[in-house]
């Protein structure tokens, strides 16, 4: 054991209280990992069963009002909360929007900003790529979908005392947060879908988020309304997305 090193608390936690404070600076203390190691067969059916559920995964606009397991939402939040992230420093901030209140006022500024873009601040190239998925300025999933999951990326930690430190590879650690997040959703029997109107600074105004943080995805989920629709897409064959070397 390290001599700096308390027994019974992991580097990157407060002493007793199982909380991750930062460790900027701190020395580096290595740990055992030992997993132990998946026989072939059970690998290749995960992957494959894994692989099957994922490809029904949709992108869904259309919401039942129904209302859903709330600590699958903080399981899911979770999940996402384990990605790797630039020097550890797990620059994402979830905010579980469940007031139907907030949802509208968050509705409200949203659609004032999609009519802007629609009208032609999005330019004809990009309404062009939009077209065959069929979405305009009017963003009825905001409200109807019972829980909202605003993410927000810290671009600096933010200190009590008002100390300041960049985060490093903020887009990307977010980035992977929110794919993870999507699939412990869709995993978990939930469908979701990633909204970026633009600009998005309204949310950290609506939200009372700290100035150290910028609203990076809106994510509505719930269950599919009865009559959901979707686009009819196909995706890219995995030889159309996979290069061997």
């Amino acid at each position: 054991m390290s001599p700096e090193t308390t027994p019974g608390t992991t580097p990157g936690t407060a002493p007793g209280t199982g909380r991750w404070t930062p460790t900027h600076g701190d020395p580096y203390r290595p740990v055992a990992y030992r997993p132990e190691r998946m026989p072939h067969q059970e690998s290749l059916a995960r992957a494959a069963g894994l692989r099957a559920r994922m490809e029904e995964r949709r992108t869904v606009r259309h919401f039942s009002p129904d209302p859903v397991p709330e600590q699958v939402l903080r399981d899911a939040i979770a999940c996402a909360a384990t990605a790797p992230s630039g020097a550890h420093q797990q620059p994402w901030t979830f905010v579980l929007v469940k007031d139907p209140a907030v949802r509208q006022q968050i509705r409200a500024a949203a659609e004032q900003e999609e009519q802007l873009s629609y009208d032609g601040r999005l330019g004809d190239e990009w309404l062009a790529a939009l077209r065959p998925i069929g979405t305009d300025a009017v963003k009825t999933h905001l409200t109807d979908a019972p829980a909202l999951i605003v993410v927000f990326q810290q671009r600096y930690w933010l200190g009590p005392d008002g100390t300041k430190r960049k985060h490093y590879y903020v887009d990307e650690s977010v980035g992977i947060a929110v794919g993870m997040l999507l699939s412990a959703l869709h995993l978990s029997g939930l469908a979701a879908l990633i909204h970026t109107p633009s600009p998005m600074r309204f949310l950290s105004h609506v939200l009372d988020r700290p100035e150290n943080e910028k609203a990076f995805a809106v994510v509505p989920v719930g269950y599919p309304a009865d009559d959901c629709e979707v686009p009819d897409l196909l995706r890219k064959s995995l030889d159309q997305v996979m290069v061997e070397v």
